[in-house]
């Protein structure tokens, strides 16, 4: 796909570093995640506080070249979006057989330099995630390709994706439903302006 230009920032970047918008038929401002829905789309770069300027200063309207209203909750609304794609993605993943849970499954994964990404759920200790995380950065070090570290999703939502409970950590194996869901996890991460460890 051709690159586009943010309505805000007025940056011109590729699609996957931006959010699509369409006018709904009820004249309200949709995201448009997965770039499929028809007609007029204008382009946000995928962050938060973009979204959010986009909404305040009533860019939409411009852009779409028609009447439209953009909720104040528009930002929230993209936030919801992006991180059910992302545990949809991590369901995907385990489907495929490229997941991992427990901490030392995952902490063995990471030693044998198998995992491409680490998730911790964000309620989960600090003791559990520091020795899992320091592994990480060592064998990324050796290895030369760093491991990600994301810290993003509950306890809840890592067992809801995962059809598991008690899920702490969770590691993502190499395949491609795998790297699906680290695309996911890395677009909600930015979208949020958060940064892996």
């Amino acid at each position: 796909m051709a690159e586009r230009t943010c309505i805000v920032t007025r940056t011109v970047s590729s699609p996957d570093n931006l959010i699509r918008f369409v006018a709904g038929p009820d004249g309200m401002v949709v995201p448009d995640i997965k770039n499929k829905l028809p007609g007029r789309g204008v382009w946000v770069t995928a962050k938060r506080e973009l979204v959010d300027q986009a909404v305040k200063n009533k860019l939409f309207a411009r852009g779409l070249k028609t009447q439209v209203k953009a909720d104040d909750t528009l930002g929230q609304l993209v936030d919801d979006l992006l991180t059910q794609a992302a545990l949809g993605a991590l369901g995907f993943a385990k489907k495929a057989g490229e997941t991992l849970t427990g901490s030392g499954n995952v902490d063995e994964a990471v030693r044998a330099a198998k995992t491409i990404a680490i998730l911790h759920a964000s309620d989960g200790a600090e003791d559990g995630l520091r020795k899992i995380s320091q592994a990480a950065h060592a064998v990324g070090e050796i290895r030369k390709r760093k491991v990600r570290v994301w810290r993003i999703f509950s306890s809840d939502e890592l067992n809801m994706a995962l059809g598991a409970t008690n899920v702490i950590h969770a590691a993502l194996m190499k395949g491609g439903a795998a790297e699906n869901c680290l695309l996911r996890v890395t677009q909600l991460n930015e979208f949020r302006g958060m940064e892996p460890s």
